[in-house]
């Protein structure tokens, strides 16, 4: 028994350093997050002055005093100018555009965290649940390397064009910028709080532009066991940005099942009833009013949102039943979107429960939806996943790997260590760094 689980132990490390554990669920949850908060970004361009201006509704002043008090992070409060306030509005949508094409997604990771954060912490009291799913879930994706699969850099890649020149000139930009906030004493810029308790946001961005120096430098003079290394420490930061992010997502439903579990109105049955008679929630009344007038839908729609939000975390060793309670809460979120008129807050939670989705259905999506891509281009794109009859036995094959997987880290990652599955195999090689 003993042999078993030191064995166990030594292929999960293995598989942990030496492959990127669920780049389809991490390239999921990037292509989601960074999706609704583009769609966001847009429809809210007519009313951006009122939400985030420097004279919108929550004051420069008052977000100055906050910001200053709490360490929270935002270039927005560095100048309260129209121009500044236009640039980093519009330097926000391309972030998300960059990051959701895939397009030198580590670079864009961390311009899209920086947006988000600039945003939402300059007007604390604007946004909802999606809101705060978003600044989490933009802050982990620096941390994993979410563009090995469905990106413009592993198209890149695979056609042999690994150049650094784009990548070098927006890292020496960003190092420029960080430059001259920190001589002009910016807010926000701390040493010892902000990002953590006890590690602010200076030295934090710092300390990213010095490592992606080292890695270029390792990739550039010493292509061997320097960047190997490297590598293998990106790996495991990857594999813990993406525990975190499975963690989190449990948290949230657990709180939310057991929070809505003391109250009154989820104990008896007609919490549903409530949001649907409200104007606000209400975009399509003749829905809303059909369904509270029935009091057996407003009370099973209600007691089962409690169970299945309760019940979801302990599912997680159980494939069949996680994906079944998984498929029940992408409906919720789905009618969420319909039914109250909350399409960013259900988008934002359908990307992030996509870390759960297993990487043979992902795979099997994903080749579906390339396919018509492939034959415009005349053939299939070096890189992607082969199409035909097999797609099949291979998301039949991933099944065994997916239960294990699942079982062990929550995430449905795609392989077992030493036997990469279809498609992007080399994705986990060293070549492959973004810069």
């Amino acid at each position: 028994m003993l042999e078993a689980t030191a064995g166990g132990l030594s292929r999960g490390l293995a598989r942990v350093t030496g492959t990127v554990v669920g780049p389809y669920q991490t390239a999921v949850v990037r292509i989601g997050i960074s999706l609704a908060w583009l769609l966001f970004l847009l429809r809210e361009w007519p009313h951006r002055h009122e939400l985030y201006g420097p004279d919108g509704v929550w004051s420069w002043d008052l977000a100055n005093r906050l910001v200053t008090d709490n360490h929270a992070f935002t270039v927005l409060l560095w100048s309260r100018g129209d121009v500044w306030f236009e640039i980093v509005y519009g330097g926000a949508i391309v972030a998300s555009a960059m990051l959701l094409l895939g397009w030198r997604t580590r670079t864009a990771s961390l311009l899209f965290m920086i947006g988000v954060l600039s945003l939402q912490n300059r007007s604390v009291f604007v946004g909802d649940g999606g809101d705060n799913v978003i600044h989490l879930m933009a802050i982990y994706l620096v941390l994993t390397r979410c563009g090995q699969v469905w990106s413009l850099d592993s198209r890149r890649r695979a056609k042999g064009r690994d150049g650094d020149g784009a990548g070098i000139a927006l890292w020496i930009v960003l190092g420029l910028v960080l430059a001259v906030a920190q001589l002009l004493g910016r807010t926000g810029l701390t040493w010892t709080e902000g990002m953590l308790p006890w590690l602010g946001w200076t030295p934090f961005l710092w300390g990213f532009l010095l490592l992606q120096a080292l890695w270029w430098a390792a990739r550039r003079y010493a292509p061997g066991e320097p960047r190997a290394v490297l590598d293998i420490f990106a790996n495991i930061l990857h594999a813990a940005g993406l525990l975190v992010i499975v963690v989190e997502v449990c948290l949230i439903y657990a709180t939310a099942g057991w929070y809505k579990v003391q109250g009154s109105r989820w104990q008896d049955g007609t919490a549903l009833y409530y949001p649907l008679h409200l104007d606000d929630f209400s975009p399509w009344p003749e829905l809303s009013h059909a369904m509270a007038a029935s009091g057996l839908m407003v009370m099973v729609i209600t007691y089962g949102t409690v169970i299945v939000q309760v019940a979801f975390p302990f599912t997680l060793f159980n494939r069949r039943v996680k994906n079944v309670l998984l498929a029940l809460m992408i409906v919720e979120h789905a009618s969420i979107a319909v039914v109250l008129g909350l399409p960013f807050f259900s988008l934002a939670m359908i990307a992030a429960d996509a870390v759960f989705l297993p990487s043979g259905f992902l795979r099997w999506v994903g080749d579906r939806v390339a396919r018509p891509l492939r034959r415009g281009g005349g053939g299939k794109r070096e890189g992607e996943p082969a199409e035909g009859p097999q797609d099949a036995v291979d998301a039949q094959a991933d099944a065994g790997a997916d239960t294990r997987s699942d079982t062990r880290s929550g995430a449905g990652a795609d392989t077992e260590a030493g036997s990469p599955g279809p498609g992007p195999a080399a994705e986990s090689a060293p070549s492959n760094l973004v810069v």
